[in-house]
């Protein structure tokens, strides 16, 4: 069953049972997905596709949380939490740092390289939808900078 059936019948249950923030989150997902198929590319909703759409919805999120919080409006901040929370379930499940660092190790082993440029593309490409981008680049950076 494909993302966009999940959403559906999360939503019809969510409906069901008046569980309001959740349903609200999974609207906005199914939004999300109604865009997509509606904006005339013409792509297919494929799993890759699926997981740029809940990355993106995380990321909007995760920016949010910071922001409120920096502002001191920690009401909002909890809100936009329990959203990231609804939308990670969806998520592939993501990544320790000890695994992300070993996928780091295993990528540099292989290229033969410690650089910046070589390594972080590949990470990249490697853990996404299993590990958030900013991590990644950190992690990449400590492991170049220590070994």
């Amino acid at each position: 069953m494909g993302l966009k059936e999940i959403i559906n019948e999360d939503l019809k249950t969510a409906l069901k049972n008046g569980e309001k923030l959740r349903l609200e989150t999974i609207r906005s997902i199914r939004a999300l997905i109604l865009e997509f198929e509606k904006n005339g590319s013409g792509k297919e909703l494929d799993e890759a596709t699926e997981i740029a759409i809940l990355t993106g919805a995380a990321k909007k999120r995760s920016e949010s949380i910071e922001q409120f919080r920096n502002a001191g409006r920690n009401e909002l901040a909890d809100k936009e939490e329990a959203e990231l929370a609804i939308i990670r379930n969806y998520l592939p499940k993501q990544l320790s740092r000890d695994e992300i660092i070993a996928e780091i190790k295993k990528i540099s082993v292989e290229t033969g390289s410690k650089e910046f440029p070589k390594i972080m593309p590949l990470a990249a490409k490697s853990l996404k939808g299993r590990a958030d981008g900013k991590t990644v680049k950190e992690l990449v950076e400590d492991y170049i900078k220590n070994n």
